[in-house]
């Protein structure tokens, strides 16, 4: 894998080990939200599997995203700072941090447990069927990013 395995419990507890660290206080050595926003937006990833929440992207729109966004969130380069990100991700309200702390460490676990069988060649919300290389980068480096953000 291109990114630590996040299918395992070793990784993942190291992942929820960092999430742990975060404060309602802890401010983003860039960007515009602050922790709660971050952690919901981290949850969207996880929405989009778990949750019937979402709306689907119009076939054309779904070209689109293949074609031109698939590459940068599913491969193996890690994100860049301040990158545009989608509409369903922009979180521009107030969250409650425990709430969004405990989503985000129960999808993680959640994620973990149903184990790399589980998600390989599963279908996501907008890239098509994926395999276990590109859910763990998808999943990992945006955990990643973001933590790192925060400074955890």
């Amino acid at each position: 894998m291109d990114f630590p395995n996040l299918f395992t419990q070793e990784v993942s507890d190291k992942i929820i080990q960092r999430i742990d660290r975060l404060t309602p206080d802890t401010l983003p050595l860039w960007g515009k939200m602050d922790v709660a926003q971050m952690l919901a937006h981290c949850n969207v990833t996880y929405e989009l599997i778990y949750e019937n929440i979402h709306k689907k992207h119009n076939i054309l729109m779904q070209l689109v995203i293949r074609a031109f966004v698939k590459k940068r969130i599913v491969g193996a380069s890690p994100y860049k700072r301040n990158l545009p990100t989608g509409p369903a991700f922009l979180i521009k309200d107030t969250r409650n941090f425990e709430t969004e702390k405990n989503r985000l460490k129960t999808y993680i676990r959640k994620t973990q447990q149903l184990g790399e069988t589980h998600f390989n060649q599963k279908a996501s919300h907008s890239f098509g069927k994926l395999n276990v290389n590109e859910w763990n980068n998808m999943f990992y480096k945006h955990l990643d990013h973001h933590l790192t953000q925060f400074g955890v």
